[in-house]
């Protein structure tokens, strides 16, 4: 049994125009964060996650990694790189001595919420410009979607 070379060829295209889409978004993101906060895009989204945990802003250090999509390695030197500008904090669990949780500081959540506007209007920006390439609208209009699906559902299971 063999695959229709036009199904592959279909997936392809659907794959290339998806990551246009992700370069697009993360090149401004890059300029606007930079400029903003020195941080990079893997920066920005680590203190974020952080800092969506409620009241605590700590997770174990394999849910970051699943959280941020990173490489347990990846995130370990991420995690040096901020600790290191007193960003975040490792904390060793009470429970398992193996266990370590990584920790937004108060300088990491201040930066996060400094920076926080300008993610937000590159976004929209990055997502405005390649609305107007024909190749990608279709995916700016579902990816907009989803996080309007995502924000009704979360608002309907608030008690």
């Amino acid at each position: 049994m063999s695959v229709d070379d036009s199904a592959i060829e279909v997936q392809a295209q659907g794959w290339r125009t998806l990551a246009a889409l992700h370069n697009r978004i993360e090149a401004e993101l890059e300029r606007a964060l930079q400029d903003a906060g020195e941080l990079s895009v893997v920066e920005f989204t680590m203190l974020s996650v952080l800092g969506r945990q409620p009241g605590s802003w700590h997770m174990r250090m394999q849910q970051v990694s699943r959280a941020t999509a990173l490489s347990p390695s990846a995130t370990t030197r991420l995690v040096t790189r901020l600790e290191k500008r007193g960003l975040l904090r490792r904390i060793l669990c009470d429970d398992d001595r193996r266990g370590i949780y990584t920790e937004l500081t108060q300088a990491g959540a201040e930066l996060l919420g400094s920076v926080q506007p300008a993610h937000e209007r590159a976004l929209r920006k990055a997502l405005q410009e390649a609305r107007e390439v024909p190749e990608l609208a279709l995916l700016v209009d579902a990816v907009t979607g989803l996080a309007g699906a995502a924000s009704a559902v979360a608002r309907s299971a608030a008690p």
